[in-house]
């Protein structure tokens, strides 16, 4: 596929025909997917592949917790587990709600599930001493991970980037046998999709691009004229 038409349409697969991935195509993917850029040209990322049911369905079971919470925050006009606004819902609510199903049953339904690690030992995280959560690390990870993601749609697949069961790292972590030093940085489902998108929703460039300064003028293309 053309570059441009891979960009605009790779979306977030969540529902999966019953087709495999083949060993072959999913090596194809990841043997592209490692030109990402990272850190020092460091490539601290580690793929654990999953077929295993009884593994899927422990993924599913520890990202329960974080999809209550997501759902109930999201029934209380929040935006889910952000770090500015603390939330208004109760654990009491959060155990009663109850978890969206596509949020866990798509690690069964896929035909491969990848958990995707980062070693914190090769990441330089420059925001470490700032007074908010550390984002900087993703920088030498999520490019990996978007090519992933890209190359399965240009194979014909799809997936998406799930994080919920991140939540209970050190549990995933014992799972796995996943090193305390790697953060388990998203679990991706991969399968052939039930349907492709092609027309994705997404906003202008106007309104998040602008000009020399935060109150600057939006920026477009005629900008110039």
């Amino acid at each position: 596929m053309e570059l441009y038409n891979v960009m605009r349409t790779t979306f977030s697969a969540r529902g999966f025909a019953n087709d495999p991935i083949p060993d072959k195509i999913l090596f194809k993917i990841l043997d592209n997917a490692r030109f990402a850029p990272s850190g020092g040209n460091r490539q601290g990322w580690r793929v654990i592949i999953i077929r295993e049911r009884k593994t899927r369905e422990a993924l599913a079971e520890l990202a329960v917790p974080a999809a209550k919470r997501y759902s109930a925050q999201r029934k209380a006009g929040e935006n889910p587990w952000n770090t500015i606004d603390p939330t208004t819902v109760n654990a009491k609510t959060i155990g009663l709600t109850p978890a969206p199903s596509n949020l866990t049953e798509t690690y069964l339904q896929a035909a491969v599930v990848l958990v995707v690690c980062v070693d914190l030992k090769v990441v330089a995280s420059m925001d470490q001493n700032l007074n908010r959560v550390g984002v900087v690390s993703g920088a030498s990870i999520y490019p990996f991970i978007w090519n992933i993601l890209l190359a399965a749609r240009h194979e014909g697949y799809g997936g998406t980037i799930t994080t919920l069961a991140v939540s209970q790292e050190p549990k995933l972590q014992d799972l796995l046998g996943v090193p305390e030093h790697f953060a388990i940085c998203a679990i991706i489902p991969l399968g052939k999709p039930v349907r492709h998108l092609t027309k994705l929703k997404r906003k202008p460039v106007s309104s998040f691009a602008v000009h020399e300064h935060w109150n600057g003028r939006p920026f477009s293309e005629m900008s110039d004229e």
